[in-house]
């Protein structure tokens, strides 16, 4: 079987090519693991992985609820998509909970 033109990054499962014996022979990145890649999977197909890079956090967010419990939230952009089989991406987002305190709360009713 041929990996040519059908390359796939991590594992999948719809990846394949007819090998010999009407065997299927696989063309994704997990093909590595089980062992059942295609013979011409590495001239084919074997780049290098480039893992997930993100970037710092950015600021926490303001408390949802001026008065009372509600959360804040932060996010994170990637700075360098996986390719390849890389690492995928770590969480984007995080939210957290939070007491708003406003000035006003202690005189609302």
């Amino acid at each position: 079987g041929s990996c040519r033109h059908r390359c796939c990054p991590g594992r999948n499962n719809a990846c394949w090519a007819q090998g010999s014996h009407r065997v299927h022979c696989y063309c994704d990145s997990y093909c590595e693991r089980t062992g059942d890649c295609c013979e011409d999977y590495h001239a084919a197909c074997h780049r290098a992985a480039v893992g997930c890079v993100v970037g710092s956090w950015g600021p926490w967010s303001g408390c949802s609820s001026p008065c009372g419990v509600g959360s804040k939230a932060r996010s994170r952009q990637v700075t360098v998509p996986p390719r390849h089989g890389g690492e995928p991406c770590p969480d984007l987002k995080q939210r957290r909970g939070c007491l708003g305190e406003h000035t006003t709360c202690g005189t609302a009713k």
